[in-house]
């Protein structure tokens, strides 16, 4: 008996699964069917709850678990009332099915139990919290990424967050995924860039099926939108990005989006979106300070394991300061040049491997500039600069007036020398390399340069 009504089952999923493949094949299109949809094959089991389906690799599995999975499901479950779980597995070479991971009970319309992991790998594991570093310019979003992550109901929702190219915004976006996921073990958790969200968008479109990708975003737990401002003047993509935006909210789940400027600035996208976007909290990263920029090449250096002098890292903070990414970056360029040559870092060696890097970000300083600073720092009258006075309470200063000038501007070493009362290069060299030499030996002379290169932006 129990063997007959093993039968009826296996022959009632077979029945179903014949009209779900009819209607995947009118609703996807003959090529979407034919590539992804047609090699899925039903594994007839002894559960009549449990429908099992498998494909021949696992690169067709996980992208019919990412596009079709809910359909599937949705699919079966109108057939078939009962159908509690649908999975999705890969089908090992032999007469034996390999089953990738057991499938669950899920809530009213079934969700792909694997589908957590799928999502994982599109958190960047180096962006989390204690990875961030928070100072007054980013104290505000740091906390309310934090409070976005919290176990409980959100206390807003959703949560945006601006700031320029590089500044820090898409880490606390990853950094609030991965908390999310610590503290909500089993959410369905999404990350996309607007840019993706768009294309996906309309790829659906195309092959006459936005069910799969409505019920994939609408169905997690956290949605995390990067780059928001690329969807400004796609009005299709609009209205299905605010759909999506209402749809999660209104089930009590979060959102977290990024854009390089506060919604209200954001060109061309609609009025009710930017209502809505401003309905939660909105919170700015402001661009580091130095202190902020030195705090960062600080951590980073003990997170690679790397001894950059920190003369090396105040030239680096002080001269690339808009983008916390080109920071790094420069960062990453010197530890891994010095590994690759050998050659231990100091300020020359950092220079020539950062030349045309630093030169692109450094602050334009004139000769004038620097010897006004030098002037006001030791005291002495603009004349002093371009006397012939040798004492050395004059004479020191404008040496280190004529280093920072080689240093910090183009200007051959003649014009220099012209700049200091008409001296010839030869003065000028000497200036340098005594400096150079004194920086090594004499503490006074050291600091009064470091402080000087630090109030020129060098």
């Amino acid at each position: 008996m129990a063997d007959q009504q093993g039968f009826g089952a296996a022959s009632e999923a077979a029945n179903a699964w014949t009209r779900v493949r009819a209607s995947l094949r009118e609703s996807a299109g003959a090529r979407v069917f034919d590539q992804w949809l047609k090699p899925i094959a039903l594994i007839e089991g002894d559960d009549p709850d449990a429908i099992r389906l498998a494909l021949p690799s696992a690169f067709m599995t996980n992208w019919v678990r990412n596009h079709y999975a809910d359909r599937l499901a949705l699919e079966f479950r109108t057939l078939l009332p009962h159908v509690r779980s649908v999975a999705i597995e890969t089908r090992a070479a032999g007469p034996q099915p390999m089953t990738i991971a057991a499938a669950e009970p899920v809530k009213p319309i079934v969700l792909v139990p694997q589908a957590v992991e799928i999502e994982r790998p599109s958190l960047d594991l180096r962006f989390t919290f204690d990875a961030f570093v928070v100072d007054a310019s980013n104290r505000v979003a740091f906390n309310a990424a934090r409070a976005m992550a919290e176990a409980g109901a959100p206390r807003f929702s959703p949560l945006f967050l601006h700031a320029g190219t590089g500044q820090g915004k898409t880490h606390l976006m990853h950094a609030v995924g991965h908390e999310f996921l610590a503290t909500h073990p089993g959410a369905r958790v999404l990350c996309m860039s607007a840019e993706r969200f768009m294309f996906d968008f309309v790829a659906a479109m195309r092959v006459r099926d936005t069910f799969a990708f409505k019920a994939r975003l609408r169905g997690c737990d956290l949605l995390l939108i990067d780059d928001l401002q690329f969807i400004g003047g796609k009005d299709a993509t609009q209205e299905e990005f605010f759909h999506t935006v209402n749809e999660v909210m209104g089930a009590g789940k979060r959102v977290v989006i990024t854009a390089d400027r506060c919604p209200q600035a954001l060109d061309g996208v609609e009025p009710r979106i930017v209502s809505r976007l401003g309905g939660g909290l909105v919170a700015d990263i402001k661009a580091p300070d130095l202190a902020l920029r030195r705090a960062i090449l600080e951590r980073k250096c003990l997170n690679l394991g790397v001894a950059v002098p920190a003369d090396v890292r105040d030239l680096l903070a002080a001269r690339i300061h808009a983008n916390i990414r080109e920071l790094e970056g420069a960062l990453n360029r010197v530890a891994a040049y010095a590994q690759l040559t050998g050659e231990a870092v100091d300020l020359d060696f950092a220079v020539a491997t950062l030349g045309d890097t630093l030169r692109g970000a450094q602050r334009r300083v004139t000769i004038d500039e620097i010897q006004k600073r030098v002037g006001e720092h030791f005291g002495l009258k603009p004349l002093d600069m371009i006397s012939a006075r040798r004492a050395r309470a004059v004479a020191r200063p404008r040496q280190i007036a004529m280093y920072l000038a080689k240093r910090l501007t183009t200007r051959s070493l003649p014009e220099i020398g012209r700049k200091f009362g008409g001296r010839d290069h030869s003065t000028v060299i000497h200036a340098v390399k005594r400096i150079e030499e004194l920086r090594d030996s004499d503490r006074e002379v050291d600091a009064a340069v470091r402080v000087l290169l630090q109030e020129l932006g060098g």
